[in-house]
């Protein structure tokens, strides 16, 4: 891995592969393509232009946008620049926003839509630091924020004028410079910035495509956000670093439309979006059930990756007996992310992979995951105490629970901070029996609960289509509103509790759901019960649960 910085290897790819496509993305129903040629150029254009505005190596550059190809050279650009791209989700509240522009002290700024720039505009007197503004759609920019059009031709003119100093910036950047600050959605409390350097990201590419190389002509669909360190490495990074192509899908709910269109090669998702196929897919017959679901993926798939969330061995397990291979890897962000991952010629389902190359990993006495190596983050940003708090004696502590087989496969068993204490002192790992009950196909999302209480109690979202279909074979009532659940509660409820005790039967005891709610509304980021990255926010979902939960108790 002998390359300096991002800069460089964006740069030296481009030479090589020139005219070939680099990026293909949907507008207006037809689909374009940018090769790597054009890329470098217009990263080289907006690179020049935030020279021209006065961006300064290790300034903070902000990004808040949706998946698109601009948002990928502007994060190219802000790195060719020498400057530091930190960038908050899109759906993101204007709050939450704000704070993380002024703990990272923004000083200029890209936003993707009109919808981006009226939160910014919003706030904006509260932004003293922040310079300017670049809006992506062409239709959106006014007095207050530049076009990104215009961004680009003023960057085009002065680039004579700035290459020089371009090049200064690029030999200059080295592996233990900053490139990014990622702020973790956070399960509980405010986010902290990952200050995550051009050799943390260069690595951890390297290292992921070590484990199980992609073909040169293979084809990357992305759909996962870039503002999640998941999709940023593994789609953005790794493909820049194999040459490959990737697409950009339009939406998740399109996705099943753009795998059709474009015959990818891989895919990277989470958990949720192989769960919900499957659930679309359910049917008695396996063999069909098998057909559909290769059918979803297309001919071309040689493999999909799961990531950001724990994956239910019953859902791998039905890829696999698919002929799918849905393989299940592990990091985090301040791991740039990924620490290990089974690859096709070495797996287990019901594991998390080995080690990748260059990181290792080791089991402390309480059964903490530590790891160490080039893929760690140097600290959080502002936050000696945070970071102090999270190594010990040179391993970052993740956090999580787990154990290494004898061939050297992670388990991962739980949270260090989400085991659950019943008032009996049992103790229980809440993502186990969530596991378990998420392979129940009437069930879409599950939440235990029972912390200092004498039973095990849990919130359900039914997964509606097969909920029905299972209340109808029965000869139940048929109804199609969820909201119907209020006047259909008993049955709704005897029919989950049965398919419940059902999948917890082989757990202990004290492991099993004694009672639960029944929600019509699926857990969502914008109520921020979940993550970015779609882990369940458990704090947030029992307090805006709250006087349910107590009923059960009662």
């Amino acid at each position: 891995m002998n390359y300096r910085n991002l800069v460089e290897l964006h740069r030296l790819q481009a030479e090589q592969l020139g005219p070939r496509p680099a990026l293909r993305f949907k507008r207006h129903g037809l689909y374009h393509d940018i090769s790597w040629n054009t890329y470098r150029e217009q990263a080289l254009a907006c690179a020049s232009a935030l020279v021209d505005v006065g961006v300064a190596p290790g300034e903070r550059v902000g990004l808040v946008a949706e998946n698109r190809s601009e948002w990928l050279i502007a994060d190219l650009a802000i790195m060719a620049a020498a400057a530091v791209n930190v960038p908050p989700h899109a759906p993101l509240a204007t709050r939450q926003i704000h704070y993380q522009l002024v703990d990272a002290d923004v000083r200029w700024l890209f936003v993707s839509t009109a919808e981006q720039l009226a939160k910014v505009r919003s706030i904006r007197g509260e932004l003293p630091g922040l310079r300017g503004v670049i809006v992506f759609d062409r239709m959106s920019a006014t007095e207050d924020a530049i076009s990104w059009s215009g961004f680009l031709q003023r960057g085009r003119l002065l680039l004579e004028k700035h290459r020089s100093e371009l090049e200064r910036r690029e030999i200059r950047l080295g592996r233990d410079d900053l490139a990014t600050i990622m702020y973790t959605s956070g399960t509980t409390g405010n986010p902290k910035g990952v200050m995550l350097t051009h050799g943390n990201l260069l690595w951890n590419a390297w290292a992921v495509n070590e484990a199980w190389p992609r073909p040169a002509d293979g084809v990357i669909l992305n759909w996962l956000p870039f503002s999640h360190i998941f999709a940023r490495t593994v789609d953005h990074y790794l493909g820049i670093l194999a040459g490959v192509e990737m697409c950009l899908a339009d939406s998740v709910d399109t996705l099943i439309l753009n795998l059709a269109e474009t015959q990818p090669t891989h895919l990277a998702s989470v958990p949720r979006f192989y769960e919900k196929v499957l659930a679309a897919c359910a049917g008695p017959d396996p063999e069909a059930r098998g057909k559909k679901l290769r059918a979803i993926f297309g001919p071309r798939i040689i493999w999909l990756n799961s990531g950001g969330a724990p994956l239910p061995l019953s859902v791998s397990q039905a890829y696999h007996d698919a002929g799918l291979l849905l393989l299940q890897g592990y990091g985090l962000t301040e791991c740039a992310p990924v620490i290990s991952f089974n690859s096709p010629g070495a797996y287990k389902l019901d594991t998390v992979g080995r080690p990748i190359p260059t990181v290792e990993v080791k089991i402390a006495a309480d059964g903490e995951i530590l790891t160490r190596g080039p893929h760690v983050m140097p600290g959080y940003w502002k936050n000696p105490q945070a970071t102090a708090e999270t190594f010990q004696d040179g391993w970052l502590c993740t956090g999580d629970l787990g154990n290494l087989d004898d061939a050297g496969f992670l388990k991962i068993t739980g949270r260090k901070k989400e085991l659950l204490v019943l008032s009996s002192g049992k103790k229980i790992v809440p993502t186990h029996i969530e596991g378990l009950l998420l392979g129940e196909p009437c069930i879409d999302q599950a939440v235990v609960h029972g912390e200092g209480r004498n039973f095990l109690s849990a919130l359900i979202v039914p997964n509606w289509p097969n909920l029905r279909l299972t209340l109808k074979a029965s000869g139940s009532t048929k109804w199609e509103d969820p909201s119907e659940v209020l006047t259909h509660d008993a049955e709704v409820k005897d029919l989950l509790a049965s398919r419940i005790e059902k999948v917890l039967i082989d757990v202990s005891p004290w492991e099993r759901v004694k009672e639960f709610v029944v929600l019509t509304e699926p857990f969502s980021v914008a109520r921020e019960e979940l993550t970015v990255s779609l882990k369940l926010r458990r704090q947030v979902i029992a307090e805006h649960h709250k006087e349910e939960l107590e009923r059960l108790y009662k």
